[in-house]
């Protein structure tokens, strides 16, 4: 179970770190991801972290302002959001897949994150 936690309305040009607390199992091995989705518009990758080694991948457009990490004592993934902009408004999640799955197969709820200018 992936549980997302740490939205809220923050201003334009602050930060925010959201967090993805697994539980139930564990996702050793797997590839853990943020997506986000704002309204009226599709769901987006954000970034990914492979759970064993470490090693993170960006969407283009979040490098340099998104960071996601890992705590593996505390079984929670984080995605620290800086500079953050109203377009990045939008319901975030956190899924995990396997290393050979296509798709994500386990998400979590969502975290709500709203920017206002």
């Amino acid at each position: 179970q992936l549980q997302a936690s740490g939205g809220g309305l923050v201003q334009a040009g602050g930060s925010l770190r959201l967090s993805c607390a697994v539980s139930g199992r564990t996702f050793s091995g797997y590839r853990m991801g943020w997506f986000r989705q704002a309204p009226t518009k599709e769901r987006e990758f954000v970034a990914h972290i492979l759970w064993n080694s470490g090693s993170t991948g960006y969407a283009n457009s979040k490098k340099g302002r998104f960071t996601i990490s890992r705590d593996s004592a505390k079984n929670t993934v984080y995605l620290q959001m800086s500079r953050l902009k109203p377009e990045d408004t939008a319901v975030y999640y956190c899924a995990a897949r396997t290393s050979v799955a296509t798709t994500y197969e386990y998400w979590g709820q969502g975290t709500l994150v709203t920017v206002s200018s």
